[in-house]
């Protein structure tokens, strides 16, 4: 589906997953205070792995619709996707300021755009699109501010930034993979995505940061709450988004977190909230709004004609 065909519903999830995803560095500095990062990472991916598995299982296990399949891309896939970025974000935030963590990730759409126009049929870089990223990728780095570039006074800070650079490029090359795999049942590939993921990340915690420690009750509810929502139901959300409505819109969502881990920090945690909020959210609904103008007009014609 390309961006001339993409329905309200698709709107809706994106909204639903950069609110979800910008309150989760909220639950993940909370559950912080009882459980080491690696291990955080690897309890949420592997709790939203069993738990994806067990819907997966009601449906029959089945995975591809067709003969066609591609394995060698859902390892890659599981990889960009859960694990590899997961571990270079909370080796690298050691070393960086939080502000360059988060313009990394708003950066996701600009790397996207450029391999949809090469890899996805429809998913052309005009310049309007471009000229609409390029103005919310202003409004995140207006709304980081200066955060954004602070240094860290770290010896290993230029590797850390380059770690959480691999990071964004994970999340875009596993997008771009998503998006060309055969038919494929949704849960399943969400499924298959984590537990690929949860391989992965266990052993590397274990090798990090030693044996797991059994975490106190609370902490252990903050990551099942972040393996059942911003893990296991999100990444359905955007293996379905992804795949119909194209990886190029899904990287809407990554101009909104920023916004919300911004807003709920401070209504939350009482964490300053910038007087160029507003400025930045006008640029990033303005950058919105130019990049996706074509959908956003068949979008409301519909529905003025309905």
């Amino acid at each position: 589906m390309n961006s001339n065909n993409i329905e309200s519903r698709y709107w809706l999830m994106i909204a639903i997953l950069g609110f979800v995803w910008g309150g989760t560095f909220l639950l993940i500095k909370l559950a912080l205070g009882g459980i080491t990062p690696f291990w955080l990472a690897a309890g949420r991916i592997g709790f939203a792995a069993v738990l994806l598995c067990g819907v997966w299982g009601l449906r029959g296990f089945r995975l591809f619709k067709t003969d066609a399949s591609n394995w060698p891309a859902l390892l890659l896939i599981g990889t960009f996707s859960t694990a590899l970025p997961f571990m270079l974000i909370n080796w690298g935030q050691q070393h960086v300021s939080s502000g360059f963590t988060g313009l990394s990730m708003a950066a996701i759409p600009l790397m996207v755009l450029p391999l949809a126009h090469v890899f996805i049929p429809g998913e052309r870089m005009v310049l309007r699109r471009l000229i609409g990223f390029l103005i919310g990728f202003g409004g995140v780095a207006l709304l980081l501010g200066g955060k954004a570039f602070e240094t860290s006074a770290s010896e290993l800070e230029s590797w850390g930034r380059l770690a959480c650079l691999s990071a964004a490029a994970c999340y875009s090359v596993s997008s771009i993979l998503t998006r060309r795999l055969p038919a494929a049942d949704p849960v399943g590939l969400a499924a298959i995505f984590l537990v690929i993921g949860s391989v992965i990340i266990v052993p590397a915690a274990w090798a990090v940061e030693g044996p797991p420690v059994v975490p106190d009750g609370k902490t252990f509810a903050l990551v099942a709450l972040l393996g059942l929502i911003p893990t296991a139901a999100a990444n359905l959300l955007r293996v379905i988004v992804v795949r119909e409505a194209g990886p190029t819109f899904m990287t809407l969502t990554n101009y909104q977190v920023p916004i919300w881990a911004v807003v709920l920090g401070a209504i939350f945690l009482g964490e300053a909230l910038p007087a160029s909020m507003l400025m930045a959210m006008a640029l990033i609904l303005t950058g919105l709004c130019i990049s996706q103008f074509g959908a956003l007009t068949r979008m409301f014609t519909r529905s003025s004609g309905a």
